[in-house]
């Protein structure tokens, strides 16, 4: 299995549009984050955990030729915003495309873009096939996922796991129940925002303090803020088997 990093910060990521932060001027190409999304390619499928914004940028970057399917952690812009663009995709394929949500993100996406569940669509627009998810494993085709629920804030959301690699964003709470489930992984992806406290993501030592509880091999931090600080100089601070992910890091998992 191979995964892709499409984007590894946030709404406050890098660069910030009219910011004279030191670290978004930086040169070095991981300072420069899009928003956070994988590309998790397994047995011919090729699938996208999150449609943000930046989706569009993302698939042309990476040469994208086909999608299989999307699945969704949840209904936030962030993380949704680029839907519309999987058009090019179903023209492509000549099929609906499968998304893959909970029943909460599914009623924000009719909401947000309700011109591609009208019963009379208008030409040119993608037609979507829905699929409603819990937190119970789901498979398509082969390849099977596993609900990981954590609490972004209030808001119950997922992450994922795929064979031996466990995609994490956004949480702030994890329950033990849940970690439960990532025990084993070769590579574990986690959200670290920044240092200073925040209401709904983790710190960087709060993300550390939960790598701590599991049985990994690796982890990849993700959704970073420029607040972080320069991928170069965190890099050092890191513990043995922690690294920051960037935008177009690849990993193959056994």
């Amino acid at each position: 299995m191979k995964v892709t990093f499409l984007g590894t910060g946030t709404s406050q990521g890098v660069p910030v549009i009219g910011s004279d932060d030191p670290v978004c001027l930086s040169i070095d190409f991981r300072d420069k984050r899009l928003r956070s999304s994988i590309l998790i390619e397994n047995d011919d499928q090729t699938f996208v955990i999150d449609t943000g914004p930046d989706f569009r940028q993302q698939m042309l970057r990476e040469r994208v030729k086909k999608l299989d399917a999307v699945i969704f952690t949840h209904q936030h812009k962030d993380h949704t915003a680029g839907l519309d663009d999987i058009r090019s995709f179903y023209f492509k394929q000549e099929k609906d495309m499968p998304v893959y949500a909970k029943k909460e993100v599914i009623e924000q996406l009719k909401m947000e873009f309700a011109y591609m569940f009208a019963e009379f669509k208008y030409p040119g627009v993608a037609s979507l096939d829905i699929h409603e998810i819990s937190n119970q494993p789901f498979s398509i085709g082969p390849t099977t996922f596993t609900p990981i629920e954590v609490l972004h804030y209030k808001l119950p959301i997922y992450g994922y796991r795929i064979k031996d690699f466990t995609y994490i964003t956004d949480a702030k709470y994890i329950d033990d129940k849940e970690l439960e489930k990532v025990n084993g992984s070769k590579i574990l992806v986690l959200n670290a925002l920044q240092h200073d406290p925040h209401i709904s993501h983790l710190t960087l030592s709060e993300a550390l303090e939960i790598v701590k509880k599991v049985d990994v091999e690796q982890v990849y931090l993700t959704h970073i803020s420029y607040k972080l600080g320069f991928h170069a100089e965190v890099s050092k601070e890191l513990p043995e088997g922690v690294h920051l992910a960037y935008d177009g890091l690849k990993l193959n998992i056994d």
